[in-house]
């Protein structure tokens, strides 16, 4: 490639902290460090967070490749790829200050931008997951991308409603009915292909059945509705769910849907039925702090000021708890349970660096999870854990994930088609009318 086609990526500090190894995914291009981005990174260097892990990776990892030349020709990032650049010398510029005079970091960077696009003939682009920052950048005639190296194509296949296959053979729907075990795949003559642990619905005139591809058994196979300490699937998407939930062969499972369909509630249920196969249950779910406010602000110890954000999974919890008999064997296991600490409910920071084995982890709101956070997760699964991941791909918290970024939608799309691997997609709300319609609507 000639190098008039080469460009030049100004990286923010977000894509930084989203991912620690972003330098290897810009090929053959050159990569601009502000220096502010520098000075915000040892902001981020301390801490138990996925970000302050990445800073202190990222630091590393430039540390070890610093030389002489990294502030003024560039160093090499290795065969094949661009030089790095730290840019230690960019005042304000007149244009910026003229649009923009508060002094802010984002500000500074844009300088670096504008004052880097001046002075060289290459193509020079900001990288940044900030959207509002991308729309500074345009304002002053500058080029901004967002960070999209983890990035799903489309988000939407995701959230689709179950499969239904119209005209089945009656003879095979009776077949299903008949053995408990399932159908060999090569009997059926389907219209589209399926991917393990799919789930569907098959049809023939009056005649219809939930099934389940197993691809352990190469076998499609009826699903029934399962009953777990109370709770009952009200719907075709929560009998599906429930059916991968309580499969010890599926290690791996993502619920979406929106809010009121039954994720959290379903896994919670599933677990508790599973709880003399494993050693301990585990709910987590990440902290988002509402209104750009840091838990230090709230009062109390670690435990009181992550209550509030703890508080959708006891409220779970309640809910089983009201559908079993008060006293009897499943209301004791529960309460034996949370005193033994075999079934603890955590903020997802307080279980980072554990061993994961023999349990059910089930992760609450994964949508505002980095790819990098759901691999690190994932990764910490021992021997005979199952790990199920629970969220809203369209209700993002964080303000540098969407829909398209976020951890749980890439872990979809890398995982799908993988034996010990299943998504369901909750479709109708089930909480009130109040609710679905909400939900809907607003």
């Amino acid at each position: 490639m000639g190098r008039n086609r080469k460009k030049n990526f100004v990286l923010d500090t977000n894509v930084i902290l989203h991912d620690f190894r972003c330098l290897d995914n810009f090929e053959e291009n050159d990569i601009y460090l502000p220096i502010v981005v520098l000075e915000e990174l040892d902001k981020f260097k301390k801490g138990n967070d996925q970000i302050n892990y990445n800073a202190r990776e990222f630091l590393r990892q430039l540390d070890s490749i610093t030389d002489d030349n990294l502030f003024t020709k560039g160093t090499s990032l290795g065969n094949g790829m661009g030089n790095l650049f730290v840019e230690t010398g960019i005042k304000a510029q007149e244009r910026v200050l003229q649009m923009f005079p508060e002094r802010i970091p984002d500000h500074r960077i844009l300088s670096a931008v504008l004052e880097i696009s001046e002075r060289d003939k290459n193509k020079t682009i900001l990288v940044t997951k900030d959207i509002n920052l991308r729309m500074k950048a345009r304002a002053i005639g500058l080029i901004a991308e967002d960070y999209i190296n983890d990035k799903v194509a489309d988000v939407f296949i995701f959230e689709k409603q179950h499969k239904t296959f119209t005209d089945m053979d009656a003879s095979l729907i009776d077949s299903l009915y008949a053995n408990a075990d399932g159908v060999d795949i090569k009997e059926f003559d389907l219209e589209s292909p399926v991917i393990p642990n799919e789930c569907f619905v098959m049809k023939n005139g009056r005649k219809s059945v939930l099934a389940r591809y197993n691809p352990f058994t190469n076998k499609i196979k009826r699903i029934d509705k399962q009953v777990a300490y109370g709770i009952q699937p009200r719907n075709a998407e929560q009998t599906f769910a429930m059916e991968v939930l309580c499969d010890p062969d599926i290690k791996l499972v993502a619920l979406t849907g929106k809010a009121g369909t039954g994720k959290t509630l379903l896994a919670l249920a599933s677990a508790l039925k599973q709880s003399e196969d494993f050693d301990q249950i585990l709910l987590a779910r990440p902290i988002v702090a509402l209104g750009n406010k840091e838990l230090g602000f709230l009062p109390g110890d670690e435990k009181q000021k992550i209550a509030p954000y703890m508080q959708p999974l006891f409220d779970n919890l309640l809910v089983i708890k009201n559908n079993i008999p008060y006293g009897g064997s499943e209301s004791r296991n529960i309460e034996e349970m949370q005193k033994t600490k075999k079934l603890e409910i955590e903020a997802l920071a307080y279980i980072r660096g554990r061993s994961l084995s023999e349990m059910i982890c089930i992760i609450d709101e994964a949508q505002n999870l980095t790819p990098h956070e759901i691999k690190t997760i994932i990764t910490r699964a021992g021997e005979g854990t199952k790990m199920i991941f629970t969220g809203d791909l369209q209700q993002i918290d964080s303000p540098y994930l969407d829909a398209q970024s976020n951890g749980l939608a890439y872990m979809i799309d890398k995982m799908s088609g993988q034996d010990l691997f299943a998504h369901v997609n909750l479709v109708k709300g089930e909480r009130s009318r109040l609710s679905e319609v909400a939900s809907t609507l607003l």
